[in-house]
């Protein structure tokens, strides 16, 4: 290379401009300030926009529920008023009243990626149709998208597979033949679709400000020569790309005792980060979640301070110095919330 360019080309590295720093106001909350603090460090946001966010976790443990939640967050906050929200439900399983669980601002906003020719809501089946989806969102302005989940997709390759064995299954004059026939799998090649794909869609959601949320399910990981006994599917590139990879797990249950008899009205969830692109902490939380109207904000705040001894507890009994309180936990958690001391509650949990 000659001097003269070489100079050039230095002195242009030197004068770009550093990456812009994610404003506060850039952030969108996930319900809880436990987990905003866990992924940001910060108490009122904990995903930022134009950003992917890759969400594995056991069955039932709250995986769905907590990225709903980050859609209700964002219906009450004016800087996300000019996104869409879409809920790629390829699992087909969306069968909660949203409006009951997240608010009718949800319900009234939540769309499905495309309406097929019938007027129906159509979701994504295979791979590849969700990124075609998800294309078509970011070329429409921001967006929140949704996936639920990465397991429930297909490929047009195993599906074409599929088809030409079931042809030849059809066509055998008996067993034997029909098995000669058929051919051997080679997988659905997801991970290089998404390894191709998702790099493609990174820019775009910077592009348009939009928030990408894929969700996957874990699976046993049986036989294999590590320590982690889950491991889940979609190849690498589904953690590469992404700015934040959680994982949930239920550790517990939630009982309440009705008429005298104990009742289970929810679960306690982990969820641990094992990637975190924005300050680099690998921290676990956990979340209790009701059946009946989703995470417990507060309880899950005064359950960390006990658990750092920051408050003590004597039977049931809290003494919470800063709040002048001695009471139980259900107690000190209703004169929180009449009192509006959450802010307060929150930036003690934060300290």
């Amino acid at each position: 290379m000659p001097k003269k360019q070489s100079d050039d080309t230095k002195e242009k590295l030197r004068s770009r401009k550093e990456s812009s720093p994610i404003l506060p106001q850039d952030y969108l909350s996930t319900g809880s300030t436990l987990l905003n603090l866990a992924c940001s460090g910060r108490i009122h946001g904990g995903i930022p926009k134009w950003h992917y966010v890759f969400f594995v976790g056991d069955s039932a443990s709250g995986k769905s529920f907590l990225s709903m939640t980050c859609l209700a967050e964002a219906a009450n906050n004016p800087e996300f008023d000019s996104y869409r929200f879409i809920g790629d439900d390829a699992e087909n399983r969306r069968l909660m009243d949203i409006g009951k669980f997240f608010g009718k601002k949800v319900a009234s906003r939540l769309e499905p990626p495309r309406i097929d020719h019938n007027g129906q809501a159509a979701y994504s089946s295979t791979i590849e149709e969700f990124y075609f989806h998800l294309d078509d969102a970011l070329d429409n302005g921001p967006c929140i998208y949704i996936l639920d989940s990465m397991d429930a997709l297909d490929s047009m390759s195993a599906s074409k597979k599929f088809k030409e064995n079931k042809k030849a299954y059809r066509k055998q004059d008996d067993e034997e033949e029909g098995e000669e026939k058929l051919k051997g799998s080679y997988g659905d090649g997801k991970a290089k679709i998404n390894s191709s794909e998702l790099r493609r869609m990174i820019p775009r959601l910077k592009k348009s400000g939009s928030i990408l949320i894929i969700i996957n399910q874990t699976r046993d990981n049986i036989g294999a020569f590590t320590l982690e006994k889950k491991t889940r599917s979609g190849g690498n590139a589904l953690r590469f790309y992404a700015t934040l990879e959680l994982w949930s797990s239920v550790v517990g249950k939630v009982h309440q005792t009705v008429k005298g008899k104990k009742r289970q009205i929810g679960i306690t969830s982990k969820v641990q980060v094992k990637k975190n692109d924005l300050t680099g902490k690998d921290w676990a939380i956990e979340l209790p979640i009701y059946w009946s109207y989703g995470i417990d904000d507060v309880g899950s705040c005064v359950d960390y301070l006990l658990e750092e001894k920051h408050w003590s507890k004597s039977g049931q009994t809290i003494n919470a110095l800063e709040f002048a309180f001695k009471g139980t936990t259900d107690k000190l958690i209703d004169m929180i919330e009449e009192k509006g001391m959450e802010k307060d509650l929150r930036l003690l949990v934060a300290k």
